[in-house]
């Protein structure tokens, strides 16, 4: 209890002490600003002071009377001469009847003012011996505006903000300018550009490093491929199309619809193409001008590569073709990578797949697959790219019956293989096939025993599935229905074959539907149209191209023509517009034909007629199984 009460004694005095000096402090500032008032009022000792200052001087206060003296200020305020303030001011005994006046105290302000610019001007006379340059007076640009003031040398008065300047716009400055030009510098000028322009002279080793160099050599096979478009072109045509990767033409076809075949060109080259037999040929989906050729030895050349690839171009009328490329065994077979517009696929005679890339300055495969057991030993007549944009295989089948998959990233070795046996029996000997339309599992091939087999990549079923048999000698070519329409024809497929006949098959059926027996000679290869859904080509040993609408007639071929040299055309291949068709011969030389557009061009009741016409056939032919008699006119394809 006695330790709460000393507590709270210590409180109040420490309370009372915080009062006491609360109140000193209020009693301190109400001093302060009583002798702040005090000092701020003139008094009359100030006025007194001021009055006897001025009678010392000898200057009498204006409209003043004699006045009694005031009293004397005391000396240390005389001292001073600064007002001072007091207790008990002393009030003068006498007072002037008229109040004086009052004097106060004002602050002095020193301005400093730039003296005016003197701007002169020398006229002067300039001479060609003269060589500083001269100062030249310009006037800056009548039009500015205000906003444009702050770029004008004005000088400011930064401590009141003051500008000091003349006219805002159009001060002079100084500009620098050169000298005049005599007729001795404009000739040396010219001299100096005529030899700035003068191509140095090479010496022969300078020369041959140019030319060996990469940049060069690229620079000289596109300005050679430009120049020689240009030379043979009549009309003006955009001649500088890059097929390295360059843009896109659109083909030009000058079919008339008069006309059913009319050769419109040949491709032949006197040193690559002379004495080869065209073995392959595809069309370019990318670059749909572009037409790859593959040939096979040239017996006559034992110098020269035995296998070589062309590029032709039925764009320009250039008689060269537009890549050239070879290898060292006979390309049997050739396709464009669908998907790689700068490649170029080949199956040789040795079993090797090469690869061509048309952005390399080499003429000779960028990849090779080895000759080991893993891949091919035997020669390869079918390639084939398969798949979509992002999913996508080469697909090779070779003669002794093996099929392998390869990426066209790396052709070191096959993604996957297979063994194509019918029943564990010996190998199939392929020597076409063909994938169904939009369909890269199944597909049929065709053999040198005149067999046709249905095959399948993946899936239980995978390997030889089902035979057909009907023709006599070995099947030359092989083709799908690609022509997609109202009415699904994926089912039917073309053969072709040394016993003269082409052959109509549907996967469905064992039995061929139809056989057309028009032909005096080996018929070396048949090929649907792209576009009209009963029309097809094939070519035969007697250098005559047929053909065929299904939709008109049956029994002769619809058009028919003969190359004048009547040698014999070994493949025939449809543009992807369905209005030309290459063929090739066993000379080496390449026919393109403009089909008529009465021809190319299918009606919009094309795909039911040709569902009527493969319903009669089906009837023709099971009335023929029907009537023993017919069986002897069927026993030979001859005639």
């Amino acid at each position: 209890m006695s330790d709460r009460k000393a507590e709270l004694e210590r409180k109040k005095a420490k309370l009372q002490l915080m009062r006491d000096e609360k109140k000193r402090k209020e009693e301190e500032k109400k001093k302060r600003e009583d002798a702040e008032q005090a000092a701020a009022a003139p008094t009359s000792s100030e006025s007194s002071d001021i009055t006897a200052l001025l009678q010392d001087l000898g200057i009498p206060p204006a409209g003043a009377t004699p006045v009694s003296q005031p009293a004397k200020p005391s000396p240390a305020s005389v001292a001073s001469k600064e007002p001072t303030l007091s207790t008990a001011p002393v009030v003068p005994t006498s007072v002037s009847p008229q109040t004086a006046k009052k004097l106060t105290f004002s602050k002095v302000t020193q301005t400093n003012v730039p003296p005016r610019e003197q701007v002169t001007y020398s006229k002067e006379t300039q001479t060609p011996h003269e060589t500083l340059e001269k100062d030249v007076l310009t006037y800056d640009d009548l039009h500015h505006t205000d906003d444009d003031a702050d770029s004008l040398d004005v000088a400011v008065d930064m401590q009141h903000g003051h500008m000091q300047h003349g006219h805002m716009h159009a001060m002079p400055h100084v500009e620098m300018m050169k000298p005049a030009l005599t007729a001795e510098d404009l000739a040396a000028l010219e001299k100096e550009k005529e030899a700035r322009r003068r191509v140095p002279e090479l010496s022969d080793e300078e020369k041959m490093y140019i030319m060996t160099t990469e940049e060069f050599q690229r620079f000289f096979d596109r300005s050679s491929r430009i120049m020689e478009r240009a030379l043979t072109e009549e009309d003006v045509q955009s001649i500088f199309v890059d097929y390295t990767g360059g843009e896109d033409g659109d083909n030009e076809g000058d079919a008339q619809a008069g006309e059913r075949l009319k050769l419109n060109r040949e491709f032949f080259d006197e040193r690559w193409s002379k004495h080869r037999t065209v073995t392959c040929m595809d069309w370019s989906v990318q670059y749909p001008e572009l037409l790859v050729a593959s040939y096979n030895s040239n017996d006559d050349a034992p110098h020269e590569p035995d296998g070589v690839a062309l590029v032709w171009n039925i764009r320009f009328k250039k008689t060269t073709p537009e890549y050239i490329f070879h290898c060292q065994s006979p390309v049997m077979s050739s396709c464009f990578a669908k998907f790689h517009p700068n490649l170029v696929v080949g199956g040789t005679y040795s079993g090797q797949i090469v690869l061509w890339d048309n952005r390399s300055n080499k003429r000779t495969p960028v990849q090779r697959t080895p000759l080991s057991a893993a891949a091919h030993t035997h020669p390869v007549y079918c390639v084939n790219v398969v798949g979509t944009q992002n999913a996508h295989n080469l697909i090779s089948v070779s003669t002794d019956g093996k099929m392998c998959s390869w990426s066209l990233d790396m052709l070191s070795q096959p993604q996957d293989s297979m063994e194509l046996q019918h029943r564990q029996s010996k190998a199939v000997a392929v020597t076409s096939f063909s994938f169904l339309t939009g369909d890269v599992n199944n597909f049929v091939v065709g053999s040198e025993e005149g067999a046709v087999y249905t095959a399948c990549r993946h899936g239980s079923k995978a390997g030889i599935g089902d035979m057909f048999e009907g023709h006599q000698g070995p099947v030359t070519g092989i083709d799908c229905h690609t022509v997609p329409g109202q009415i699904d024809f994926s089912q039917l497929f073309l053969t072709s074959s040394f016993d003269w006949t082409v052959k109509l098959w549907s996967i469905k059926e064992q039995k061929a539907l139809y056989s057309f027996e028009d032909n005096s000679d080996y018929i070396y290869d048949v090929c649907w149209s792209p576009t009209h859904p009963a029309l097809f080509a094939s070519v035969d040993g007697t250098g005559r191209l047929d053909l065929w609408n299904l939709n008109n007639d049956t029994e002769v071929p619809t058009a028919s023509a003969i190359v004048e040299s009547g040698v014999a055309l070994n493949r025939c291949r449809w543009h992807q517009s369905g209005q030309h068709l290459a063929v090739g011969d066993d000379m080496g030389k390449i026919h393109i034909y403009d089909i008529g557009e009465n021809i190319a061009n299918p009606k919009i009741d094309e795909w039911s007629r040709f569902m009527h016409t493969l319903q009669e056939i089906k009837n023709n032919s099971s009335d023929r199984d029907d009537d023993p008699s017919s069986l002897s006119s069927m026993s030979s394809p001859l005639r």
